[in-house]
């Protein structure tokens, strides 16, 4: 039987209770611990205990090497990207992790460190970005391009073509329009029609 790699989960909020179980679900990982803020040390999310702090990450990079950045992007992602930056010069891996109940086209692509949470669907010829978070019931179809550092929420829609660039953040429910551009930090509401 081979063993799991252990994995490293980067903020223990609402967010990273979801990867918990996506991560689980997927069953490649062994979650390690949890890093967050010096208050949230011997706290637990799911069982998983919350042991070091940003200033642990240069000593947790020399001993692991697999890490998922965990914390959320709805009011913005200037978090998620600078924890991303000092982790990828510390020379980490950022596996993707995609849930086994989600539906992801062998035509597809996801950088690293992206999420695919559960019944979302990436469509043919779609191209997901670095450090991405595709939320649970999305839809990205056939030749969308979602860039860098985006979050496409809890059963959002992007349809044929959609570019929708970094940085950007597309809300629950909100239906894009085939071909449409979301230009670059945009923050879509929940329930928008783009179009």
């Amino acid at each position: 039987m081979n063993r799991k790699e252990k994995i490293i989960l980067v903020g223990g909020g609402g967010h990273c209770k979801a990867c918990i179980d996506v991560i689980e679900l997927q069953g490649k990982f062994e979650i390690a611990a949890i890093v967050d803020t010096p208050d949230k040390i011997g706290q637990t999310i799911l069982n998983y205990p919350i042991l070091f702090t940003d200033d642990d990450l240069p000593n947790l990079a020399e001993e692991y090497r697999n890490f998922h950045i965990t914390v959320g992007h709805i009011k913005s992602v200037e978090l998620r990207i600078k924890l991303f930056e000092i982790l990828k010069s510390l020379n980490v891996q950022f596996p993707t992790i995609i849930s086994p109940i989600s539906y992801v086209s062998n035509h597809a692509s996801i950088g690293e460190g992206s999420i695919v949470m559960h019944h979302a669907l990436i469509n043919a010829d779609a191209k997901i970005g670095t450090n991405t978070i595709i939320n649970s019931k999305a839809l990205v179809e056939h030749d969308s391009v979602v860039g860098n550092f985006c979050h496409i929420s809890t059963g959002a829609i992007l349809n044929g073509g959609v570019i929708v660039e970094d940085n950007s953040f597309v809300g629950s429910n909100a239906v894009v329009k085939q071909e449409v551009i979301i230009p670059k930090s945009s923050f879509i509401k929940a329930g928008s029609l783009i179009k």
